[in-house]
């Protein structure tokens, strides 16, 4: 779960990103190891976009994890409470 929110709070941050992105007129900027680089808007919008897609994958990745877990959990609540029953 832990995960999952990490990755949604990036996703997040991607979307505000390409939000400012779209509303700008002005040169664009990069931080790129503590640096400040100026990029075309273009670019930089494809590079966000990747990185939208990749989280979204993660995020998706993540349900179906816990999905498993929690249909896994389930039958083993259930074999438990067929073998405390039988007792």
């Amino acid at each position: 779960m832990a995960q999952k929110q990490i990755v949604q709070v990036e996703l997040q941050e991607i979307q505000n990103a390409l939000g400012e992105l779209d509303r700008t007129k002005d040169d664009v900027y990069r931080i790129l190891s503590g640096i400040m680089i100026r990029t075309e808007k273009n670019t930089l919008k494809k590079e966000l976009e990747d990185k939208k897609k990749l989280a979204e994958l993660r995020i998706s990745s993540i349900e179906k994890q816990e999905k498993s877990i929690e249909e896994k959990t389930t039958k083993l609540k259930e074999k438990i409470s067929s073998v405390m029953n039988k007792k």
